[in-house]
């Protein structure tokens, strides 16, 4: 088999009054992400992990911010044809691993739904996706709640019997 690793990272600056959304759910909040997209800064540091095992390129290669095509788009789409693109070249997923860097809200609560909603839209079981939060003790931009940060790895493999 061939195995590969990748890596996403992606940040965005959060605002009043935008909704929040992280992998793939709305959460209740004040402040929102900052994006062309949903601002779902989970799935994009998760679709580079994935795209970057498989050496094809980042999200801003596939989903341009430039497009109005991908303005306001749901992020579980994106992530939904990065795991379509890894198909066609015969990778399966092998598991994804997230960490959510922001002081508040308070995420534990929604960890769940997001491992179903990402899981979802990549087409595998809910044990293949974890999701960690944690704050940065009030330290940095996310520490004073002007953004919020996401680190993602991801396994692909190619099967034996693959191309």
């Amino acid at each position: 088999m061939d195995f590969r690793i990748g890596h996403g990272y992606d940040v965005h600056a959060l605002a009043d009054g935008l909704p929040l959304v992280l992998g793939g759910v709305e959460i209740a909040h004040t402040k929102g992400c900052v994006a062309h997209s949903d601002g779902d800064v989970a799935i994009h540091a998760l679709c580079d992990a994935l795209l970057g095992a498989a050496a094809l390129g980042d999200i801003g290669l596939h989903f341009p911010d430039t497009s109005a095509d991908f303005a306001g788009i749901d992020s579980k789409i994106l992530l939904r044809r990065v795991a379509e693109l890894l198909r066609e070249k015969s990778y399966e997923i092998g598991n994804v691993d997230c960490t959510i860097r922001a002081q508040q809200p308070r995420l534990r609560p929604h960890i769940d739904a997001m491992r179903r909603a990402m899981a979802g839209a990549m087409g595998v079981d809910d044990d293949r996706v974890s999701v960690k939060a944690t704050t940065t003790e009030h330290l940095g931009f996310e520490g004073r709640e002007e953004g919020i940060s996401v680190s993602a790895v991801a396994l692909i493999y190619r099967p034996a019997d693959g191309k």
